[in-house]
């Protein structure tokens, strides 16, 4: 009934108005994927903001710097080209023209080198390109023809006016060069403010990437407690109330659709307990309500039984007796028929008693002996034989036994099994030979396993279970006595212990009987050594 109503609130959100709830796998995707992209969307902006970063820091650092020490290096190279012309043109010396020719080389490799670092820089190239003409238009019009003349004899006093005129040149290549510098000065410090403002910026989208990923997975936390932990926490609450015994708590479905279903399928369980439960009241009342009748029927059979012991026997008993004086007081009086009848009557009367007799000790077998306790079976089986005393020694019968362990049970009872299997092994001898009779003791995991094993007449597989039934009998009542009910109190006794008891079908030469009992908690076994001594005839 409930889980029915709960299965139709949770359908009616999907369709009857209300927006279809999503399950709690489809939160976290959303989730997820919200987290994804702002993950990849963070990346790619950062890895944008890296990559200008770099990029002007490359730039600063392999191309600009670069070329500013080349253009200083390049100017060096100049003055060095002067200072040995001048030094050569007043010594003569010729070993003076060594490092022009030097500086000269020098700035060749220099100027391959510079022309690649200004390669992105065409207003840069030309100022190069100006202040290497103006240069190479000194070394053409004055050095080289400097040279030159002095090589062919002239002055330094001769020289001097050229000297003089090739100053300005090299004034306008060195200004040259000054221009340069100042504009890779310019380019440089553009560079480094350019690298400033991108390390601002990367930093400032790393530090809005780190703040928003902190809020998006604050929110996220937020709702994933409010959508599935919450409900998860009030579905467990609403569990344990139920399991504390309020079972008439109902669950209400919240949360997403995987959770709601959860909650109602609880529901509909703990409706299906309350069902269960009255149900198992009303069985439980009806069991009360048994029990009582049984209870009756037994103080019945309690009535019934005492006056089966009492007042039953009290008429055979009559009957008996007044045979038995019947027949005292007018046998010569009596024809022998008519004694035969009165011996018939007393006979009967007699037999009658007998059943009476065993069959309350049969029905008594569980209710009236119920001493539980640890039972030494070396005792309850020497109190057996000691019952059987007479008959042992009629028969001048020899009984062997294994030490016998401690079981629990009734000691009445057991006293009564021993009695009874040691008993038929005795009656039912063979008449060639006295009787031997051996009780062999096994132990398993279970417990143990006894089998009472004679030399007897033997019983035919084919009665193996008519033997234990109530008053049945293999032979004429007159052959042995008894009322056929020995086997059947013993087989009660042995199930009572919780053990099983048969005949041993594949045995000959005498009868063999197999029961088990329980094993106790702490077993103990009598110290015994060896065998018990047979029980001599009296």
């Amino acid at each position: 009934m409930t889980s029915n109503g709960a299965a139709s609130t949770t359908g009616g959100d999907a369709g009857g108005g209300q927006p279809a709830r999503m399950t709690t796998s489809r939160w976290l995707s959303v989730m997820m994927l919200t987290m994804t992209v702002l993950v990849l969307t963070g990346g790619a902006v950062g890895a944008v903001a890296l990559s200008r970063t770099t990029a002007a820091a490359n730039r600063l650092a392999d191309r600009v710097s670069p070329a500013r020490t080349a253009v200083g290096r390049l100017e060096s190279n100049l003055l060095q080209q002067v200072a040995a012309v001048r030094g050569y043109v007043i010594t003569g010396n010729p070993e003076l023209l060594g490092p022009y020719d030097e500086g000269v080389a020098t700035e060749r490799t220099t100027v391959v080198r510079l022309r690649g670092l200004l390669a992105d820089d065409p207003h840069s190239r030309r100022d190069l390109d100006a202040a290497l003409a103006l240069a190479q238009r000194w070394r053409t019009d004055v050095a080289d023809r400097v040279i030159a003349a002095r090589r062919a004899g002239a002055t330094a006093t001769d020289l001097a006016p050229v000297v003089e005129r090739g100053r300005l040149t090299f004034d306008a290549a060195r200004a040259a060069m000054t221009t340069l510098e100042g504009r890779l000065d310019r380019v440089q410090a553009a560079g480094r403010a350019d690298l400033d403002r991108s390390r601002t910026v990367r930093n400032l989208l790393l530090l809005a990437i780190l703040v928003t990923l902190l809020v998006c997975s604050i929110v996220i936390s937020v709702l994933v407690r409010t959508t599935v932990l919450r409900p998860l926490d009030r579905l467990g609450a609403s569990v344990r109330q139920v399991a504390g015994g309020d079972f008439d708590h109902r669950l209400r479905p919240e949360g997403p659709a995987d959770i709601a279903r959860l909650t109602a399928d609880v529901e509909s369980m703990r409706q299906r307990v309350v069902d269960a439960l009255v149900a198992s009241r009303r069985d439980r009342d009806a069991l009360e309500q048994q029990a009582a009748e049984l209870r009756r029927s037994n103080e019945d059979l309690e009535q019934f039984a005492y006056v089966a012991s009492h007042d039953l026997q009290e008429p055979l008993r009559k009957v008996a007796s007044f045979c038995q004086m019947l027949q005292r007081r007018y046998g010569d009086q009596l024809d022998e028929r008519a004694r035969q009848y009165i011996t018939y009557a007393v006979d009967g009367a007699t037999r009658m008693q007998a059943l009476i007799n065993d069959l309350l000790a049969f029905s008594r077998i569980g209710r009236v002996y119920g001493d539980d306790r640890e039972v030494d079976l070396g005792e309850v089986f020497a109190q057996a034989e000691s019952n059987l005393s007479g008959p042992i020694a009629e028969a001048g019968a020899e009984i062997s036994a294994d030490p016998l362990p401690v079981v629990h049970g009734d000691p009445t009872l057991l006293t009564m099994l021993w009695q009874n299997l040691l008993g038929n092994a005795v009656k039912f001898r063979s008449p060639d030979r006295a009787p031997r009779i051996r009780v062999e003791v096994t132990q398993d995991d279970s417990g143990w396993a006894f089998a009472v094993t004679d030399n007897g007449i033997g019983i035919d597989p084919r009665y193996a279970e008519k033997i234990f039934l109530i008053f049945q009998r293999l032979h004429a009542r007159g052959t042995y006595d008894g009322t056929g009910i020995g086997l059947a109190v013993c087989k009660k006794i042995v199930e009572y212990h919780g053990g099983t008891l048969r005949l041993d079908e594949d045995h000959s030469g005498g009868a063999r009987f197999v029961f088990t009992l329980p094993k106790p908690a702490a077993v103990v076994v009598p110290e015994q050594a060896g065998e018990r001594e047979p029980a001599v005839p009296a």
